[in-house]
């Protein structure tokens, strides 16, 4: 009976070592992003330009474009959005950090080395699905819904744009989060590769399905037009087309040793 009692306190420490050290990597991250937080909120005027610069980009050289914000306090709250969204992506790489230094001792050496090339690989591709939504497809979104504005005529009135900017600045930070966390995807499936989950052979077969869900998926995160949607969809199934190739060597290499 003391044998059994020893054995499941035994059990219980390194759980309670670990909730432990799990809290501790939380906390070091949630002070990272409340005193990027605060910075970001004494540059928001910054970053609100940057964000709003492919919306003046798109209205370059037309008189009477502007923002607007129909509540007292809209600003205000676009201001702190604003600012938790930039600390939330400035710490990104910083959480991943801690979640390796989390992960790491459970791990064998080999493993570690090959966890490493994710961590790299998770950033920059984020970066490179935001980079996307604000370079290319706002612009071409931002034109495509200015082209059903129209002068008007004798008995109509003109229909013209008067983009608040809450819903403009909550538009743009949405597609970034979307497509960066969309471009996920090959890291997602190449883990799920080295566990057992998934195949080379299962991710071709089930190509069909992940066509169609990727473009539901895709008219869901973004506005309903084609660009958006269609600027989502394609990247992701070329992400899926490089995921396979890169099973299958993850597969070869499993085979070889």
């Amino acid at each position: 009976m003391s044998d059994q009692k020893e054995t499941l306190n035994d059990t219980k420490q390194p759980l309670i070592q670990h909730l432990i050290e799990l809290r501790s990597r939380l906390i070091k991250s949630i002070i990272l992003i409340s005193i990027l937080f605060v910075i970001a909120y004494i540059y928001a005027d910054s970053i609100y330009n940057f964000l709003v610069q492919p919306y003046a980009d798109a209205v370059a050289g037309e008189a009477g474009r502007r923002l607007i914000f129909t509540a007292l306090h809209e600003t205000f709250f676009t201001y702190l959005k604003v600012a938790l969204f930039a600390s939330l992506f400035i710490a990104l790489p910083f959480i991943l950090i801690q979640i390796w230094i989390f992960v790491a001792p459970g791990l064998y050496k080999n493993e570690k080395t090959v966890v490493i090339p994710y961590l790299a690989a998770t950033p920059i591709l984020f970066i490179l699905g935001a980079s996307l939504v604000y370079f290319f497809i706002m612009p071409l979104a931002i034109k495509f819904f200015l082209s059903f504005e129209s002068i008007g005529g004798q008995g109509t009135l003109p229909i013209q744009l008067e983009a608040k900017v809450n819903e403009y600045l909550s538009l743009i930070m949405r597609l970034i989060f979307a497509f960066g966390l969309s471009f996920q995807l090959p890291v997602l499936l190449t883990l799920l590769a080295r566990v057992g989950f998934v195949s080379s052979n299962g991710l071709r077969k089930n190509r069909k399905y992940v066509i169609v869900g990727v473009f539901a998926v895709a008219a869901i995160l973004t506005p309903p037009d084609p660009i958006s949607q269609i600027g989502l969809g394609v990247p992701i199934l070329i992400l899926y087309e490089i995921s396979i190739y890169a099973v299958r060597f993850i597969e070869q290499k499993r085979e070889n040793k």
